[in-house]
């Protein structure tokens, strides 16, 4: 198998960036392309190469990539133990995938490189259909009983039966870790959440934002109904996926009342839906939504805060472009792609001071870092941004800064992930 250079073989003018000549790609996600996305868009672009996605998604449709769509056979039984639900559910994925990827065997496909999501078990049998065919599995973290997010919250009571459970919950990353040839953690924290002797094999690559799209824009407006927005307003932003306690919504809705007493002529945007992707669901049904505008009641002025649900992209790249202060909280877990977002958009980010926020920022350099179950701090540190945005213009410079160096897609982290195929291959 030969491998070119991009000095031969140039794509967009990246200069130095890694290419292959002819080469068979599998990638495995059950929501593709998702972590995949700009990966399997550069080198589906080359039409020398074979690109195939296996994935649940009937909509996930990228130019030169060839989709098949799997479904497990069945869902997990309800009498299942509660511990061991999300292994069988990966079990299912794996073997729904295993099939599909015979079927591509028997069609004479044979992968040279196959990278999946381990999160749903859809990798683990793929080495038993291609064994010589290496596998890159995307690891974002290994769930632990301390140092992470189980227990993070002040006054949560951990009952010994959360300890078996979350070591049994790592079934799918112990297996998916044996399975893979190497793996891929896009930050250095939540590489850091496995087990050392596994580090070996484990590669910290993030995906890589757009900072040439997702940049500052003084024209940018936002219209809602009666209303447009610019960057010129006093306007706080919030993006979740869904609105709930792991990425702070609580907190961010307790500073509320203080920041707009204080400042009367902002608007709040908030961003995400009404789901729980991450922690529990309330006992009684209610979202998180309705539980805090419940608990805060007249304290909360709901003329000036907005909620958009889940918006386009387009739309949401201009939420962060008129933006005055971006608040993003979460857990010690998984790191959002929006954080990174934010500041290349040139948002000045408040950020809880936890561990995967402070692999990027860094307080009072690149953005301010805060309690994330302290609502009064954090509504100080609004209150502030807003009445002197003259002084964290330079903290938004930083911030974009710092994507463009450690996060720019085109020339950093894009080519940091076709040299890792280049050293696997």
């Amino acid at each position: 198998m030969w491998i070119i250079w991009a000095d031969l073989l140039l794509t967009d003018g990246e200069k130095g960036m890694p290419c292959f000549t002819a080469m068979k790609f599998l990638f495995v996600h059950q929501n593709f392309p998702g972590q995949y996305l700009h990966l399997a868009r550069h080198l589906a672009a080359n039409p020398a190469h074979q690109v195939v996605c296996l994935t649940q998604r009937h909509d996930a449709d990228l130019p030169g990539v060839k989709k098949f769509v799997y479904r497990p056979a069945r869902q997990p039984q309800k009498g299942t133990h509660h511990y061991l639900r999300d292994a069988e559910l990966g079990v299912l994925n794996a073997q729904a995938v295993a099939r599909v990827a015979l079927d591509l065997r028997s069609s004479g496909f044979t992968p040279d490189v196959m990278l999946g999501h381990n999160g749903w078990g859809e990798i683990w049998y793929l080495k038993d259909v291609f064994p010589r065919s290496p596998l890159i599995g995307y690891f974002e973290f290994f769930y632990q009983a301390e140092g992470a997010d189980v227990g993070f919250a002040p006054g949560e009571e951990l009952i010994f039966d959360t300890l078996p459970r979350i070591r049994t919950k790592n079934f799918g990353n112990l297996l998916g870790l044996e399975a893979a040839d190497w793996g891929q953690c896009p930050t250095w924290w939540q590489k850091s959440t496995y087990p050392s002797r596994y580090h070996g094999k484990l590669q910290t690559v993030h995906e890589g934002i757009n900072t040439d799209l997702v940049r500052p824009d003084t024209r940018a407006r936002v219209r809602l109904p009666s209303l447009e927005l610019s960057p010129s307003d006093e306007v706080i932003t919030y993006v979740a996926r869904n609105l709930e306690p792991y990425r702070g919504f609580p907190s961010f809705m307790r500073s509320l009342p203080r920041v707009l007493d204080a400042r009367p002529g902002a608007r709040v945007l908030i961003v995400g839906g009404d789901d729980v992707s991450y922690g529990t669901r309330l006992q009684n049904g209610q979202t998180y939504q309705q539980q805090l505008l419940d608990e805060l009641g007249d304290s909360l002025d709901l003329s000036r805060v907005h909620f958009l649900g889940k918006v386009p992209y387009s739309m949401f790249l201009t939420i962060l472009q008129i933006s005055s202060v971006h608040v993003y909280l979460t857990y010690p877990f998984v790191l959002s792609w929006s954080m990174l977002e934010a500041m290349s958009a040139g948002c000045l980010v408040i950020g809880s001071r936890t561990a995967p926020v402070q692999e990027v920022i860094r307080d009072g350099e690149n953005g301010w870092l805060v309690d994330m179950f302290n609502p009064e701090e954090i509504s100080l540190k609004i209150i502030e941004a807003l009445a002197e945005p003259q002084d964290v213009i330079q903290l938004r410079k930083n911030a974009r800064q710092t994507i463009v160096d450690r996060y720019d897609l085109n020339r950093v982290c894009l080519p940091a992930q076709m040299e890792f195929l280049q050293g696997v291959v």
